[in-house]
């Protein structure tokens, strides 16, 4: 080769990027993250509709710090007063189904409309390295900048049903700071979807047409669940298998009983790029809302949800005494190994287990 002529692979010197960011700039800002505001000052600066008070107020409930807990509790309370104020709606939905994208489409026209919406977007941990991407923020590009809307991010962990450990108490802080409509997009895992029910108002299932969901329909679970069924994606060459979706689920959802809330579920489509029936859904929503709070179903449901919340609340505290017990903790790694060996069998062990603890 021509020493002259350089391989397509060769590295050529970059160009410096010009210093961009101010230094005190930075200094101010580690200064202020570095100030722990009290649990009085973050309630005063969330009710005035401060998003950095309530992104610390979000962090803080969900620390698994003991120290964090007392706090917590004061802020939530403090909140409280201030929330209920807001229709909250859960948004599920396979992986592919366009999640965020439908939610960056329908929390534009809703800020459009004067509403404004807060996005709690739950993010599924691995169950081996525990991370989460995160990455809602970055697919919801325009929606991100909206001055009416708040997006934040929040890995499942271990928590079951398509919800954050603590996603209900950020709904309460949320409300607080003045957003009128809350919406929960869940992991997305399928037919495991049922916490998030029982903390919104409405619940909505997204489809997409030809991925063999129409046979999902005749099945209990999720779809049983839904309040309303959005058939994503009906843009191009995809209308037709769309609307012809649509009446699949419209025949399958008549094969389920009535609702306590007498609402026979909505079957519709849309397309979160074109954005064409996006509008459609919220008066979906709408109607759900007018006939709820008429029958007086809507009121009976969010406190049959405060109800239960109350009740997972203890199963939770319950099960993290348990584990933090200092005896607990060095008889379970016994009993692990003994397991582990077969010497007893895991329910033995548990009884075992569970006695000592109530002892």
């Amino acid at each position: 080769m021509n020493s002259k002529q350089q391989s397509a692979l060769n590295e050529k010197d970059g160009i410096a990027q010009p210093e961009n960011i101010s230094t005190s700039s930075v200094v101010t800002i580690q200064n202020f993250r570095k100030i722990k505001p009290s649990s009085k000052e973050l309630i005063t600066r969330i009710v005035k509709k401060d998003k950095v008070a309530l992104s610390r107020a979000i962090t803080l409930i969900e620390s698994t710090n003991t120290s964090h807990f007392e706090q917590a509790n004061e802020v939530i309370n403090g909140c409280l007063p201030y929330a209920n104020k807001s229709i909250r709606i859960g948004i599920t939905g396979v992986p592919g189904v366009g999640k965020s994208t439908f939610i960056e489409a329908f929390g534009t026209f809703l800020t459009s409309i004067g509403k404004k919406v807060a996005v709690l977007a739950i993010d599924p941990s691995s169950t081996i390295s525990h991370g989460s991407i995160l990455g809602d923020k970055t697919r919801m590009e325009e929606l991100v900048k909206n001055e009416n809307a708040y997006i934040r991010p929040s890995a499942s962990g271990e928590t079951l049903g398509g919800v954050a450990r603590k996603t209900r108490e950020t709904i309460i802080l949320c409300e607080a700071c003045g957003f009128d409509v809350i919406i929960i997009e869940t992991v997305g895992v399928g037919q495991s979807e049922t916490a998030v029910h029982s903390m919104v108002d409405f619940f909505l299932l997204l489809k997409i047409s030809g991925a063999g969901d129409e046979l999902q329909g005749i099945k209990r679970g999720i779809m049983e669940m839904a309040d309303a069924i959005i058939i994503n994606k009906a843009d191009g060459d995809n209308i037709k298998k769309a609307n012809l979706a649509k009446v699949e689920f419209n025949r399958a959802l008549h094969l389920f009983p009535v609702k306590n809330s007498n609402w026979q579920p909505v079957v519709s489509t849309c397309s979160a790029v074109t954005k064409e029936g996006i509008e459609n859904v919220w008066q979906i929503i709408e109607d759900y809302l007018k006939l709820t709070k008429e029958n007086h179903y809507f009121g009976k449901k969010r406190q049959d949800q405060n109800q239960y919340w109350m009740f997972e609340t203890i199963n939770e505290n319950l099960k993290n005494h348990f584990y933090n017990h200092p005896k607990i903790a060095k008889l379970i790694e016994y009993n692990k190994k003994a397991v582990q060996e077969n010497e007893i069998s895991p329910f033995d062990a548990a009884t075992r287990l569970l006695n000592t603890y109530f002892q």
